[in-house]
């Protein structure tokens, strides 16, 4: 009798083992996807050129899902689009990675309310600490604890960078030696993660985030999402934590805001801001892409728009139409607000993966891009703008009282 009690426990045992080994792998396969068209051939220039760059892409949602950077997947082949031999492949020199916390059930790009939550399943699917099962922070402050991992996996191939003197730091090391050295920047995005406190984005600028956008898919307590049900602008508590984020050197990223909120930060913005991954209306007519006044407003800051490779930001996947985008800013406000935004791990399909990015140099040259143009593009912008954004300052104001 006690045989036949414990063989169905046994069962679900095995069953239950099985799932949290294989599920998360399985649905991170079917989301992070290359598409596998053709590409076109890469010239012997295009390689030499791509070889000499600095590469900064703004945007990689790869520290939500459970891998390795540094060791690749525990189970099967390579998984998703990042990782850190295939950022040194790419010749990456500065790597952006997001912190995704919540995503609303029925997710699209016109109306989402802020009910309901992906995220959560996702988190104790791929048995995240418990504390991350319930708190937005804490699955923030897991993703850090992620990165720092990672960091001391690589044995000096990887660096976190906390202000302009890592970066600068970084880039004379790679200089000396080569690809084999990536850094990583911290963002956030949707900073519905503080959970209606200011003080928490002290916590968070602690655990090393130096970027976040105010919005992801739903609005939120600091302002109206472009994919929100009101869509509207900067809350009081928005206007707070934007003032705040500057003071700290946290870098404002408009992506997925709504029009009301990002013409409400390009009016107070004393520092550069980004769009760290998207589109153009120009050349891909979805909502979530810039138009052409919010183009010349972020332009005005002095900031960066980081051009995506998915279909919902250049209605496409091939090189070609990401340098039709990045074409269309160029010539709107000029070469110096042109960025690589890929969301790659975004639950994205993309034509190339991080390895792939001299497709990207080879697509630059045919449309006529100077090299000094294409230095600018791949990653000598976004390195001003980092570089500007991170400084720290000398005094820093107590944070506003919470509204």
């Amino acid at each position: 009798m006690k045989k036949r009690i414990w063989i169905p426990l046994v069962i679900a045992f095995i069953a239950a083992a099985a799932f949290f080994t294989f599920a998360p792998g399985i649905a991170e396969r079917d989301m992070n996807r290359i598409d596998g068209k053709p590409l076109g051939e890469v010239s012997d220039g295009a390689k030499a050129l791509h070889a000499t760059l600095d590469i900064v892409d703004l945007h990689a949602d790869t520290l939500l899902w459970r891998r390795s950077m540094v060791h690749g997947p525990v189970l099967g082949g390579p998984r998703g689009h990042v990782d850190l031999d295939r950022l040194e492949q790419g010749n990456v020199a500065i790597q952006v990675f997001s912190s995704v916390t919540k995503t609303p059930t029925g997710q699209n790009y016109d109306s989402n309310s802020a009910d309901g939550d992906n995220i959560t399943g996702l988190v104790i699917g791929q048995l995240q600490p418990v504390r991350t099962w319930s708190s937005l922070l804490e699955r923030s402050k897991y993703h850090w604890a992620k990165l720092v991992q990672a960091e001391t996996d690589s044995a000096g191939r990887l660096t976190i960078l906390e202000d302009n003197f890592d970066l600068d730091a970084h880039l004379r090391q790679r200089d000396a030696r080569g690809a084999e050295l990536i850094g990583a920047v911290l963002s956030i995005e949707g900073l519905h993660n503080l959970e209606g406190k200011i003080e928490n984005l002290d916590v968070l600028y602690e655990h090393d985030f130096r970027m976040a956008g105010l919005t992801h898919f739903f609005d939120n307590k600091l302002a109206g999402s472009m994919h929100g049900i009101e869509k509207g602008g900067l809350t009081p508590f928005g206007r707070s934590v934007v003032q705040r984020m500057e003071e700290l050197g946290m870098i404002v990223d408009i992506a997925h805001l709504s029009k009301a909120g990002v013409a409400d930060v390009l009016a107070m913005a004393r520092r550069p801001v980004v769009s760290s991954h998207g589109g153009v209306q120009a050349t891909c007519e979805v909502n979530r892409n810039l138009d052409d006044d919010e183009i010349r407003g972020l332009a005005a800051t002095g900031g960066i728009i980081g051009v995506g490779y998915w279909e919902g930001a250049i209605c496409d996947t091939s090189p070609a139409a990401v340098v039709a985008a990045m074409k269309h800013i160029r010539d709107l406000v000029g070469i110096e607000h042109v960025a690589l935004g890929s969301d790659y791990d975004g639950a994205v399909t993309v034509r190339f993966d991080t390895a792939g990015l001299v497709h990207i140099t080879q697509a630059l040259l045919d449309a006529g891009f100077t090299t000094g143009e294409i230095r600018a593009v791949m990653g000598g912008n976004a390195i001003r703008v980092l570089r500007e954004g991170m400084k720290p300052l000398a005094e820093l104001p107590e944070p506003a009282t919470e509204l």
